[in-house]
């Protein structure tokens, strides 16, 4: 795991080994009814076999959305966890926790008019998974993974910040383009780079107006924000990236940040004088006041990543995940 850190801290880089399981993608709009269908390499090739995802059991795991936003309404948390995972797990299982004791809970509309986009997977290298651009009520890509013999959620919503790259049309194999295949396995710690280096020393640049340039701007600020208070903040990398490859030779990247930002009562003071997080969201959290806070919040992006390897923000969301007691 990837692990930058700056605020009241210098910048450092956690040991530990970053796991960006980028799967090769092709886009698939066959049909069939086993989950999952092994192809074999062909002659030669040494490589894993591929196993083709089948139309209808993705359709089936889309419509069974409804049952998470039933589960989201009921506050049925054991219900909530047992259809999701990676990201949404992470935050389902504190959230919903924390609506029961009083916090509002997210809302979670059914999506509507789907389009599928079914990639390939390497056996082997990561569980199996496929994304959904929905365009109703409000545009946004879902991304659902295979765990345990079964398809769950595992990012989604994530509403559009822009227009969806297209991803239909020629069959492009990732590996066919190895500059944006490299961008697109490197998605998620330059992302990183570029959050934890203000001064731009890293060389990672996002076009202005990009969503990643306001967060960017959001994490210098904050520690001035709670002064005389101390704020820290962690970017982590949450989660293996995952990958379409484009018809233009691009990639579409979804992957997930977690941003720890850590406050603490200032020099000579007992208490925090400017808290980041609401009481009301400390009490459901945590089921009190706090001298020392940290909150989690979880960040899921849709990245586009061109054929030069420039990266362009598609799709984001942002979710505080929790609250606990103490320096994490």
């Amino acid at each position: 795991m990837v692990r930058r850190t700056f605020g009241a801290r210098p910048p450092s880089l956690v040991p530990g080994r970053v796991l960006l399981a980028v799967v090769l993608v092709v886009f698939l709009a066959g049909c069939g009814t086993e989950s999952a269908r092994e192809l074999p390499a062909d002659p030669g090739e040494a490589s894993a076999p591929m196993a083709e995802i089948a139309r209808a059991d993705a359709e089936a795991a889309f419509g069974g959305l409804g049952d998470l936003a039933a589960a989201w309404k009921d506050g049925d948390c054991a219900e909530i966890e047992r259809l999701t995972t990676w990201a949404e797990k992470a935050i389902g299982s504190r959230v919903c926790a924390a609506a029961r004791e009083g916090r509002a809970a997210p809302g979670f509309g059914v999506p509507r008019n789907p389009e599928f986009l079914l990639p390939a997977h390497e056996d082997g290298e990561d569980d199996p998974w496929f994304a959904v651009l929905a365009r109703k009520p409000t545009p946004a890509y879902f991304v659902f993974v295979r765990t345990d013999g079964a398809w769950r959620l595992g990012a989604g919503p994530i509403p559009l910040a822009g227009d969806a790259p297209e991803a239909e049309g020629e069959v492009v194999d990732a590996a066919a383009g190895p500059g944006s295949w490299v961008g697109a396995r490197l998605v998620s710690t330059r992302h990183v780079a570029f959050l934890t280096d203000p001064a731009g020393l890293s060389g990672v640049r996002f076009a202005s107006g990009d969503p990643m340039g306001g967060l960017l701007g959001e994490l210098v600020r904050a520690p001035g924000r709670v002064r005389p208070d101390r704020l820290s903040t962690d970017v982590r990398i949450e989660g293996p990236a995952r990958a379409l490859a484009l018809p233009d030779g691009g990639a579409l990247v979804f992957h997930a940040l977690r941003l720890v930002f850590t406050q603490k009562p200032g020099p000579g003071r007992s208490s925090l004088a400017h808290r980041r997080y609401g009481a009301a969201d400390v009490r459901a959290f945590t089921g009190g006041a706090l001298k020392t806070v940290t909150g989690a919040e979880i960040v899921l992006l849709a990245t586009r990543v061109g054929a030069d390897n420039r990266m362009t923000t598609v799709g984001m969301r942002r979710v505080l995940a929790g609250i606990t007691e103490g320096a994490d």
